[in-house]
């Protein structure tokens, strides 16, 4: 142990000297203790300033995870409904390649009934058919042709994006020529007819009463297709046109 050693202090102010009993180690060892306290509060600052950093840099990632998690969730549901409105496009093509069989098949359908109910209300009074043949040509939805000169029994060129699909003949009796007249001027007022006209008109007799017996004929335009199958020019390629 080391021998304190008297140190001369300062004078009091009653003028009495001050002794300083204490060893150098206790000094040195309290100088320490006060360096560990400052040490020890600067690593507990630091150890809280990486916390706070390392708590504020975890909260980031977790938010960022959860904006990830989000769009990916997203991505799955749009993905799905994608893949649900996959077959509604399926669906779409299917009826429109069976709306395509049903135009070619069914396209050029000429309602026979409803001609024939228009044909009836428009022969005259005194004449009336003994035959009718009909002779179809077209075999589809051919293009429009320009007007041009015609013969009967022709193919006939006609306007307004019709176009020729066969003909028709009459055989039939009047009670003179100008019933034959009267019968081919109303065969011009009919839907779908062009340039009718007659081959032979003889005189006959039924009993005793003078008669003339007709042929005659015309041409059959496009204007008869019903379009019941055919989609219309305003559709989506689903709808079905009506007559």
């Amino acid at each position: 142990m080391t021998t304190p050693t008297l140190q001369s202090a300062p004078m009091t102010a009653a003028g009495s000297p001050r002794v300083n009993l204490m060893p150098p180690e206790i000094a040195e060892a309290a100088r320490f203790r006060q360096i560990q306290v400052v040490l020890g509060a600067a690593l507990l600052l630091a150890v809280v300033l990486v916390g706070f950093l390392y708590l504020n840099a975890h909260s980031s990632v977790s938010d960022a995870q959860n904006e990830l998690d989000q769009a990916q969730q997203q991505q799955t549901a749009l993905q799905a409904k994608l893949d649900s409105l996959a077959s509604v496009q399926q669906t779409l093509d299917a009826v429109q390649a069976k709306q395509s069989l049903l135009n070619q098949a069914m396209g050029t359908e000429v309602r026979w009934s409803f001609m024939l109910n228009d044909l009836a209300f428009r022969v005259p009074s005194d004449v009336w058919l003994t035959q009718m043949a009909v002779t179809e040509t077209a075999t589809g939805r051919a293009a429009p042709v320009a007007t041009g000169a015609t013969t009967l029994g022709a193919t006939a060129p006609v306007t307004s994006g019709a176009f020729p699909i066969g003909t028709v003949s009459f055989t039939g009796v009047g009670f003179n020529h100008d019933d034959v007249a009267k019968w081919l001027d109303a065969m011009t007022k009919m839907k779908g007819f062009l340039n009718p006209t007659f081959s032979s008109s003889t005189e006959a007799a039924i009993g005793d009463r003078h008669t003339v017996n007709f042929q005659g004929a015309a041409s059959l335009t496009s204007t008869l297709f019903s379009n019941r199958y055919v989609a219309s020019a305003t559709s989506t390629g689903t709808g079905i046109a009506t007559p």
